[in-house]
């Protein structure tokens, strides 16, 4: 895949724009391989803020790997140098089940010794080998196109969200998506300069807009007639349902709200009706995160009150 859509947070930029950053660790679960296809082998290691990170719970929950894929979740607060840190006692976040370590560097560091070295920092998601002790992959998107291959050995329950025969279609779909809306969100927000600023919020604007009028009689993004739920929804919804609650606000993609498009907010609805999806949407880490995190964008670190409606509320 060309495209890498990792939860990295940067301080890269050029020429006023943002650059986000590849991920690190990009090998793969195959049936034979060095890690193979088997239940109960894998941990992901997540953040209910990241958007990145929720592509992994989504297509855990709807391949029903639940059983199969274990998961911790760090603190919603993450530190001025993009660092995550394990906190139980705050709600909807866990320890470090599996090591006890208390924070993601720790993580990094047992799969690659001199991670704390280095001067990177570690991103959500990330997917753990329980067995071999390391990282297998901390890219969202190859990470939630690998759990198909678990599903396709007999694990979860049987149904697929990358069919063969439209994979090129749902991959087509997905770049389309990356670089304008889901990147393009941070894109506009992170902007150091006018030009850069407007460059995305203009082409984050262009592809909505675009959006709205492909799901004109449509259910999902990919398939013939109304289409079927594949990943290109599970990459385009993380980002969709943060939109109204943070982006418009804390990242100025204030052009309009996805309230203010009736087919992206239907489409909002249908994903958060399947069953266990709004459980997997933790709203409060979310808005906290965001508001919290960033200091360069809101130094007082004020959590603002609205907004008091949207398929996001509740």
């Amino acid at each position: 895949m060309a495209t890498h859509q990792s939860g990295a947070w940067t301080k890269a930029f050029k020429e006023g724009s943002f650059v986000r950053k590849q991920s690190e660790f990009r090998d793969f679960i195959v049936a034979d391989g060095l890690f193979p296809t088997e239940a109960e082998r894998y941990h992901l290691y997540v953040s209910h803020a990241c958007p990145w990170a929720h592509r992994t719970l989504l297509t855990r929950l709807l391949l029903g790997l639940e059983d199969c894929i274990t998961y911790d979740v760090v603190d919603w607060r993450m530190e001025s140098d993009g660092s995550w840190t394990f906190n139980p006692a705050e709600p909807g976040a866990t320890k470090d089940s599996l090591h006890d370590e208390q924070s993601l560097e720790g993580i990094y560091n047992r799969a690659f010794e001199g991670w704390t070295r280095s001067g990177k920092v570690g991103t959500v998601p990330v997917l753990w080998d329980k067995k071999l002790h390391t990282i297998v992959n901390n890219e969202s998107r190859e990470i939630i196109r690998m759990f198909a291959t678990l599903t396709d050995a007999g694990l979860g329950n049987g149904t697929t969200l990358c069919p063969e025969h439209l994979k090129g279609d749902i991959d087509e779909m997905i770049d389309a998506n990356y670089e304008s809306v889901n990147n393009g969100v941070y894109k506009s927000g992170f902007a150091r300069t006018q030009s850069a600023y407007d460059a995305a919020v203009n082409a984050l604007f262009q592809r909505l807009d675009e959006l709205e009028a492909h799901l004109e009689g449509r259910d999902w993004l990919v398939g013939e007639g109304a289409g079927v739920l594949t990943e290109a929804d599970i990459c385009l919804f993380p980002t969709l349902v943060r939109f109204d609650l943070v982006y418009v606000v804390h990242f100025k993609c204030n052009l309009r709200r996805i309230l203010d498009y009736p087919n992206l907010t239907a489409y909002i609805d249908r994903m958060l009706a399947l069953p266990g999806v709004r459980e997997t949407c933790n709203w409060d880490h979310i808005k906290a995160h965001y508001f919290w995190s960033h200091e360069s964008l809101n130094p007082y670190r004020i959590v603002p009150a609205g907004p008091a409606e949207g398929p996001h509320v509740g």
